[in-house]
């Protein structure tokens, strides 16, 4: 083990790791956030249609959801800080390449070291480190506000960019969004150490050592791990489709670009007191409904987007409730991975849950870009996301909150009878 791996997060306070991972992934899923802003301006002066924006940000994510389990079992058994640096260098050279961009493979290149930028340097990487530190009755508190800190960089991010381009064109914000990055590399260090030393997460002290592949075939096994992936992807169809295609929806609708601005940050407002409530509501209720509440409310947004009249009040104030609804899931669903298999993997098996959901993002982003182009309009797109938020309200309801067998020491199984409860208690 090296030597970065061999010290414990624990011998650094729970409140600096808490701070550092916020504001990590407040700068790396900020800028994540914004490409929206840049669909109109660089198509119109590439002359490429949203399509071809649409699938640049579908690879990012599809090229972040199959990064989060490779860079999480680096974070799980190096720490993080090695992943982080490399999430910042790939996110700014993303931004560099979308600025020198010529074309359509430009653009792709560019969503490729966007995706590996944020996958390294986003939520992910910090929702691991943060989940080893605090103690297993705080966990879910503890991500919110890794959530939170998400959510900031989100409502930072989108007036800094929208400022940017408008004072110095799409091109030099980019360049300073580049550099904005690198303010990542000096947060790292409070989260520099693995968390071996937590490996038990608060469980019984005889839990075997497992391997990475030993905790990856546990997970395939278990019916409620399925059903959070599936959940997941719902999460990621919808918010992707969302950051990405409203500025050009509220555009098509003879609506100035600055309320789509405003929509994004109302989404950013939203986030953080949505993300506060996910996090005190998984510390004294069943995570299972508090996801299903949240896609059930979901499909009133989208049912607004058809049915009233599109006006910059009711861009921003359906925004501001699909803010609340919107990184929410991410400590419900964080903290389910963790309640199921304890936090040893927990970066590299929520980076599994994350796949899901970068899957769904791919879907959403270039789905969305494709029907317009062919439609255009986004009505199908609005009453695709309505139904899956549906069939995601439903099917969290069946999960099992519980650790698998393995976590589970004798006096539990004694108090349960010496029965295990089915799907979370499989071998």
């Amino acid at each position: 083990m090296s030597a970065d791996a061999s010290r414990s997060t624990s011998t650094r306070p729970v409140w600096l790791i808490v701070l550092a991972a916020a504001s990590i992934a407040g700068i790396g899923m900020g800028l994540r956030q914004v490409m929206g802003l840049y669909v109109v301006p660089v198509t119109e002066t590439l002359g490429l249609g949203r399509e071809a924006f649409a699938l640049a940000i579908a690879v990012a994510n599809i090229v972040w959801g199959l990064a989060s389990p490779i860079t999480g079992v680096f974070s799980d058994k190096y720490g993080p800080s090695r992943v982080i640096i490399f999430g910042a260098l790939c996110t700014a050279m993303g931004m560099l390449l979308m600025c020198w961009a010529n074309s359509e493979w430009d653009l792709i290149w560019s969503g490729v070291f966007l995706g590996l930028g944020v996958a390294g340097a986003g939520i992910n990487a910090t929702v691991g480190a943060v989940g080893r530190a605090a103690p297993p009755e705080e966990r879910t508190a503890a991500i919110a506000a890794v959530g939170i800190g998400a959510g900031m960089g989100m409502l930072l991010a989108l007036p800094y960019s929208h400022i940017l381009i408008g004072v110095m064109g799409w091109q030099a914000s980019l360049i300073v969004l580049a550099s904005t990055a690198m303010v990542i590399l000096l947060l790292v260090w409070p989260l520099g150490g693995s968390a071996s030393s937590s490996a038990s997460g608060g469980h019984s002290a005889q839990v075997p050592a497992q391997s990475a592949m030993e905790a990856i075939r546990e997970a395939i096994r278990l019916p409620s791990f399925w059903l959070l992936n599936a959940g997941f992807f719902v999460c990621g169809f919808h918010l992707i489709f969302y950051a990405t295609h409203l500025p050009p929806f509220v555009a098509d609708k003879g609506l100035g670009p600055e309320i789509g601005v405003w929509g994004l940050t109302a989404v950013g407002v939203g986030n953080l007191i949505g993300t506060y409530l996910a996090g005190q509501w998984g510390r004294r209720l069943p995570k299972r409904y508090g996801l299903s509440l949240i896609y059930f409310c979901r499909g009133f947004v989208f049912l607004g987007f058809l049915f009233l009249p599109i006006t910059g009040v009711t861009v921003v104030a359906l925004s501001f409730i699909l803010g609340i609804l919107w990184l929410s899931t991410i400590p419900l669903t964080s903290a389910l991975v963790a309640t199921f298999f304890g936090p040893r993997w927990m970066t590299m098996l929520y980076g599994f849950v994350f796949l899901s959901h970068q899957v769904g993002s791919f879907f959403g982003v270039w789905l969305g870009g494709a029907i317009y182009d062919r439609m255009q309009s986004y009505d199908a797109m609005w009453w695709i996301s309505l139904g899956l938020g549906l069939f995601a309200a439903l099917i969290h309801l069946p999960i099992v909150e519980r650790p698998v067998a393995r976590l589970v020491g004798p006096q539990e199984l004694q108090a349960a009878g010496g029965a295990q409860p089915r799907g979370a208690m499989e071998p």
